[in-house]
């Protein structure tokens, strides 16, 4: 997970629809007063609505005409909104042309999905968002190119994708990479045609690496492990089954990915806080910003895949919990606790409350306790958290997807002490006497204490030196979205047909 400095840029408006109707229904236009009747009944005057005014669409100099489909024809494949050899834009008249202005500014400043393309764990949406006016003005000040600089996000996670996907685009233009073979696993020491093939194919991603030689030397064993960092992989060294899957996925797939991770960073709002915890799901990362800068880190477990998937989200921390009890959720205690017995159940602190197809299970604070000695209460429909754990294990595996959607922390004791550190009233000896102490506390965060944290799925990121980070899909969040993308895309070419 990297910095997500955010850029100087003009801040968009945020409006509803792309096409503005101005109409102020039910207010009645000044209609001069009737004179009294002589009949002692009253004299009704009807209500008259003004007629729905359409704003109408900005008028484009032959010169400004000429010089945004130049520019939108550049936006649309620099931005990762088509692929390459998608068809120019090619308007017949100057509505058409500001149509495609317009949808253009949304695809890219607020991605290109309706509402009801979102799936319900997809709980980060972009707010709504009208590019007509900034674009009137645009047009007005003869700023084009200011306008489409300005649409993107801000961020520089975003750029490192923006830069990523180009570097990728032309690594598949260039022919990409040739599939490494099957074969038993390769270290240092071996050598042949697969270590001479094995070169070639980190190559293309590795500047460093020499590709003359079939010798898998220590200088090869780094380069492997290089690899295996940028993929979220156990560094060994050696060319296994996982690492060598990896570095098969094809370079279109990789275009493809980096796309996909473009358009969720388009349901950010413009300007994230500056103190914030984000929660890279994907690659089971905690990152700690504030001044909008990384100040911890820390591995955490999240939702396994195959319906325990943690949600994309945004929210405030506003509580801590020392020492929490843990209601179990319905499902699981009726799939993988109560069939234990009550037996596993007593010698493990669960209580059963109440009876019946009613009755409920709770586990006792203490030390085996699944959500260990904190627990981050943040407000979301999803009942997810972030908590402490008395099984450390899974922090040494590179695969940390395994709870049932809440997040584990590998150093929660350390985040609470962060989040308190300016509050007089809980210093860390107070906090760890309260915790030693095994009763539940609840401490509620003053409000300038309270913190945003984001839950986000990225799959493709760029380092701080701009190398592209690559993870699997574990959720297939990245096929859902560009398939739903690309009926939307279909959707919408249908409609401008007719």
């Amino acid at each position: 997970m990297r910095n997500l400095i955010a850029r100087n840029r003009p801040k968009a408006v945020w409006l509803l629809a792309a096409t503005v109707m101005l109409a102020a229904p039910g207010i009645a236009q000044n209609v001069p007063s009737p004179t009294p009747a002589a009949s002692p009944t009253p004299t009704i005057v009807p209500m008259v609505q003004a007629p729905p005014q359409v704003v109408p669409l900005p008028q484009l100099s032959p010169t400004q005409a000429s010089q945004l489909i130049s520019l939108l024809s550049e936006a649309r494949f620099a931005q990762g909104l088509v692929h390459a050899g998608a068809a120019p834009v090619t308007p017949a008249s100057n509505d058409e042309l500001v149509r495609a202005a317009l949808d253009y500014a949304h695809a890219v400043h607020s991605g290109r999905l309706d509402p009801e393309d979102f799936q319900k764990d997809w709980g980060l949406r972009p707010a709504p968002y009208d590019p007509l006016p900034a674009f009137a003005a645009a047009v007005k000040a003869d700023r084009l190119q200011r306008w489409i600089d300005g649409l993107p996000p801000p961020y520089s996670g975003y750029d490192g994708l923006k830069a990523g996907l180009d570097t990728y685009r032309r690594i598949e233009a260039s022919g990409g990479w040739a599939q490494l073979a099957a074969g038993a696993d390769l270290a240092q020491g071996a050598s042949g045609p697969r270590v001479a093939a094995l070169r070639a194919r980190l190559a293309v991603e590795d500047s460093d690496v020499a590709v003359a030689g079939d010798k898998f030397d220590a200088e090869l064993t780094e380069a492997v492990k290089r690899a295996q960092r940028r993929y979220g992989l156990n560094p060994t060294g050696v060319l296994a089954a996982q690492t060598r899957a990896s570095l098969n996925v094809p370079a279109a797939d990789r275009v493809r990915q980096i796309m996909a991770n473009m358009e969720r960073w388009r349901w950010l709002p413009q300007e994230l806080p500056r103190n914030r915890i984000q929660v890279n799901i994907a690659a089971a990362v905690l990152t700690v910003f504030e001044g909008d800068a990384p100040i911890a880190s820390m591995k955490a477990v999240t939702g396994a895949p195959g319906g325990r998937e943690t949600p994309m989200l945004s929210s405030r921390i506003h509580s801590i919990v020392l020492n929490p009890p843990w209601n179990v959720p319905p499902g699981i205690a009726a799939a993988e606790l109560f069939p234990k017995g009550p037996a596993y159940l007593a010698a493990h602190g669960f209580k059963v409350i109440g009876d019946g197809p009613n009755k409920r299970l709770q586990q006792q604070a203490g030390t085996q306790s699944a959500l260990g000695r904190y627990k981050f209460d943040f407000d979301n429909p999803y009942a997810v958290y972030l908590h402490d754990t008395p099984s450390q294990a899974t922090f040494a595996s590179f695969n940390r997807l395994a709870s049932h959607g809440c997040i584990r922390l590998e150093k929660p004791a350390a985040l609470a002490r962060l989040l308190l550190r300016n509050d007089p009233a809980w210093p860390p000896a107070t906090i760890q006497s309260t915790v030693d102490k095994a009763v539940t506390v609840r401490v509620q965060l003053r409000p300038q204490d309270q913190v945003a944290v984001y839950l986000l799925y990225w799959t493709a990121y760029a380092s701080g030196s701009g190398v592209m980070n690559f993870r699997g899909d574990p959720y297939g969040w990245d096929k859902t979205l560009a398939a739903r993308i690309e009926r939307r895309s279909a959707i919408e070419a249908g409609r401008a047909g007719r």
